[in-house]
C-alpha cells in the first residue's frame, strides 16, 4: 500500500483545510519544495498535490510552486486542482507530473475523462468525494444529487487508474479514515481506491493495510504529518507490508 504525504497549496505556501473550508486554511510553510524534499528524506516514494486555488478557479493557480515541487521530489508526483481540459492535463504531464487527478471533469464531462484515461494510459486518477455519501465538486463547494458509487462505477473499464475518495467531513479534523465507506466503495468497483479525509495516526494506516487485497491502492495524509501525530518513516514501513 501507498503513503502519499499531501501538499496543499494556497497562495504559494503549504496550508490544510478543515473540511475543505478556504476560510478555515491552517498555513504550514512557505516553501512547497522543501517540504518535498523533507518527505522523500523520510522515505516517501509518492506525493499528492493540490492546488486549492485552481480546485475553485478552474485553472492552474500555483503552477510556480508545482514546478519546484517536481523539480525537487525524486519521486512521482500526484496533482489534482483545476485541472479540467486538454491543455491542462497535457501540460502537467509534460512538466513530469506522473498522474493528475481529476473531480469536477469527472462529475460534468465524464467522456473528457474517460477519453484522456485512454490516451494517458495509468495516469488518470479520478476524485470521488463525498459528503453524506453524494458527491461534491467545485473545490467541494458544490453537492450533487450523483451517488459517490454510481458515479465510481462510470469509470470501470475506462483506464481510469484509481478512485480518490475523501469523506469531506473527516478531512483535516483528524477524525480517522472513514474505513467503513472506503471499503464499501473499494469491494464495489473494480478500480483501485486511495483513502482520504481524517487520517489522525499509525492506527488508520495498520488498518487500511490490513485490506489492500480488498483493493486500497494506498492512502493520502497531511495534518497528522504536519502535527507531528504520524511518523512518515514508520507509516511507510507498515503500509509496505501489505
Amino acid at each position: 500500500m501507498i503513503v502519499f504525504p499531501a501538499i496543499d497549496l494556497k497562495g504559494g505556501e503549504v496550508v490544510r483545510l478543515a473540511e475543505g473550508d478556504m476560510a478555515r486554511a491552517t498555513v504550514y510553510g512557505d516553501d512547497p519544495a522543501a517540504q518535498a524534499m523533507l518527505f522523500a528524506e523520510a522515505g516517501a516514494e509518492h506525493l499528492h498535490v493540490v492546488d486549492l486555488d485552481g480546485s475553485f478557479a478552474g485553472r492552474a493557480e500555483n503552477r510556480t510552486a508545482v514546478e519546484a515541487i517536481v523539480a525537487a521530489f525524486p519521486g512521482y508526483v500526484q496533482l489534482g486542482g483545476g485541472i479540467r481540459n486538454r491543455e491542462a492535463v497535457e501540460g502537467w504531464f509534460d512538466l513530469g507530473v506522473a498522474r493528475v487527478v481529476m473531480g469536477s471533469a469527472a462529475l460534468k464531462d465524464p467522456q473528457f475523462v474517460k477519453d484522456m484515461a485512454k490516451e494517458f494510459e495509468g495516469g488518470i486518477v479520478v476524485a470521488v468525494d463525498a459528503k453524506d455519501g453524494m458527491v461534491a465538486t467545485e473545490g467541494w463547494a458544490d453537492v450533487s444529487d450523483v451517488a459517490v458509487v454510481d458515479l465510481a462505477r462510470r469509470f470501470e473499464d475506462a483506464g481510469v487508474a484509481s478512485l480518490l475518495f475523501t469523506d469531506i467531513g473527516r478531512d483535516g479534523l483528524l477524525k480517522g479514515v472513514n474505513i467503513d465507506a472506503t471499503l464499501d466503495l473499494a469491494r464495489r468497483v473494480d478500480i483501485p481506491v486511495i483513502a482520504s479525509g481524517g487520517v489522525k495516526g499509525l492506527d488508520d494506516i495498520h488498518v487500511l493495510s490490513l485490506h489492500a487485497r480488498d483493493g486500497i491502492e494506498g492512502v493520502i495524509t497531511g495534518r497528522a504529518l504536519y502535527e507531528g501525530r504520524l511518523d512518515l518513516a514508520a507509516a511507510i514501513a507498515m503500509a509496505s507490508r501489505a
